[in-house]
């Protein structure tokens, strides 16, 4: 059993001293090991420490105590020393981060290679940040607000500067879409999204939350003295030399201003339509409707599942000198060269119904409407759609079928739904298993009762998942890939929504037309060894 630090030891600081200094006692660590009850760990097997885990513990104790903190575990700090019986170390350690510990041993000749490269590396990361990370600050609006100066001043000093960099840049070589800085009664908690799910990283101090709350807002134009309102604003930064947009968002909550910065990557960004990750025959399908003067394609699925990349590729795919294409979106995400993009202003005026009935006055050849939020909207991209343009766009829905019956209770007429709407995509994005950690196992019994209620057999397939490495930060997981469903507006189908049929009545003609559903669809990736059978059931 782990030793969780409550009490401390008899005779610790003989143990201790004995420990640290006289070759003969040696031979009884193990015997004081066990009866404390301190495992001891092998450090070349420890894998990925994440340095916000390590900076915990400032670098001073941790050098002179020869002690590291290697991860945390529900409200326990896991700390490995040299001397487990020091406890005037662990006291020191547990004033100054206010945690308690669970306590590992490693011998100092093992554990003081690992506290040096842990520690250098992040020096050596502080000290060259400024040549690393140039920001384009927007000027940010002014108020005569009594505190704006000292919000200012806050925002203005270095420790400030230094976290916001720093935050940045981890996340940035984290893979980070998204940075969330929210505010809690008693920390400022900092959580990234990587591959589509939210992990928490080490928090700064709380007295820091103002100071790092004003300079992400003057990074983005925002006004630093209003805190009472929802505010949007941008940023560019370079960064290793590349050029990265931020979008900000400010939230007023109960404990203060909650931040999340959106960080767009256009060199991570693939616009190549082949790398969307269709099968060849589903490909050809969409490249061939893409092809036509007319029509409507959709790409549904909720927030974060990919829907705008998909879009993207598709109109770099048809972008040429020829064609007029023209976009009107909420917010403009990426740009696109050679493509008119619009952003919408709901504030002015500038809806998506309003952008788009001015669009067709532009004698657009392809638009795409970045999504269908109200039946005005609907009715006039499928019109458009049955006039000579090429019509692209996204819906909320939960399955490609469903679409049909969205535009429905949204007022659209049917007769225009079967003359207009070519193609459905409905789409998921999996997580995709870590191939430096890849290995074959069997899935909890849970896991394989929901597949054998699904009607699937689970001895058929051999199943796969990620063990953790330095590679993928201990997740078992690397990027992510399309899970999807093809929905085609074929005759028969239009016979049935004509003739009123239920959302179960097409789902079921469509699946005898061949229509693949997203649960088969990611079923076939987990038997090509490509994502777990747990992601497949998380997001579907």
């Amino acid at each position: 059993m782990e030793n969780l630090i409550t009490s401390k030891p008899t005779n610790s600081s003989t143990k201790a001293v004995a420990l640290a200094t006289a070759p003969k006692e040696r031979l009884n660590i193990r015997r004081w090991l066990q009866e404390a009850g301190i495992p001891q760990i092998k450090t070349d097997e420890l894998g990925f420490i994440d340095p916000n885990i390590v900076f915990i513990i400032p670098e001073e104790i941790a050098r002179r105590h020869t002690l590291l903190a290697i991860g945390q575990e529900d409200n326990f700090l896991k700390v490995v020393m040299a001397n487990p019986f020091d406890v005037v170390a662990k006291e020191l350690v547990i004033n100054r981060t206010g945690w308690q510990l669970k306590i590992f041993y490693a011998p100092a000749a093992e554990l003081q290679p690992l506290i040096e490269r842990c520690y250098t590396q992040r020096t050596n990361l502080e000290e060259s940040i400024k040549e690393l990370v140039d920001f384009e600050i927007t000027p940010e609006i002014e108020k005569e607000e009594n505190d704006a100066d000292l919000l200012r001043i806050q925002a203005e000093d270095a420790p400030a500067i230094k976290f916001v960099n720093l935050t940045l840049l981890q996340a940035i070589q984290d893979r980070a879409s998204d940075i969330h800085f929210e505010p809690q009664e008693k920390k400022l908690q900092i959580r990234f999204r990587v591959d589509g799910l939210l992990r928490e990283v080490t928090p700064p101090p709380k007295k820091m939350q103002a100071g790092i709350i004003s300079r992400i807002k003057i990074l983005g134009g925002l006004d630093i003295a209003e805190r009472r309102v929802p505010q949007d604003g941008r940023a560019k930064i370079k960064i290793m030399g590349r050029q990265i947009d931020i979008r900000i968002s400010s939230l007023p909550t109960i404990y203060g201003e909650k931040i999340v910065m959106r960080i767009l990557d256009s060199n991570s960004l693939s616009l190549n339509i082949d790398d969307i990750g269709f099968e060849p025959g589903l490909m050809q399908q969409f490249k061939t409707l893409l092809a036509q003067s007319h029509g409507m394609i959709l790409v549904t699925g909720p927030t974060g599942s990919g829907k705008t990349t998909t879009l993207y590729s598709a109109l770099n795919y048809v972008n040429s000198p020829e064609k007029n294409i023209i976009t009107i979106e909420d917010p403009v995400e990426y740009r696109l060269e050679g493509i008119n993009q619009i952003q919408a202003r709901p504030q002015v005026g500038l809806t998506f119904a309003a952008g788009l009935r001015s669009i067709l006055r532009q004698d657009p050849d392809i638009v795409m409407v970045g999504e269908i939020r109200d039946s005005e909207t609907a009715e006039i991209a499928i019109k458009a759609a049955l006039t000579g343009h090429l019509v692209l766009s996204t819906l909320h829905t939960n399955d490609a079928v469903a679409t049909v019956i969205r535009l429905l209770n949204m007022g659209v007429d049917k007769y225009l739904i079967c003359s207009a709407l070519s193609l459905v995509i409905a789409q998921r994005l999996a997580r995709r298993i870590c191939l430096h950690c890849k290995e074959p196992y069997t899935p909890p019994i849970e896991i394989r009762q929901r597949l054998i209620n699904l009607g699937v057999d689970p001895s058929d397939i051999i199943f796969y998942h990620g063990t953790g490495c330095e590679h993928c930060s201990g997740t078992g997981f690397w990027g992510r890939l399309a899970v999807y469903e093809f929905f085609r507006l074929t005759q028969e189908i239009k016979e049935l929504i004509i003739a009123n049929a239920s959302e179960i009545e097409l789902k079921q003609k469509a699946h005898e037309l061949g229509m693949e559903t997203l649960l088969e669809n990611g079923l076939k990736k987990v038997r090509e060894g490509l994502t777990t059978i747990e992601e497949v059931l998380r997001i579907i």
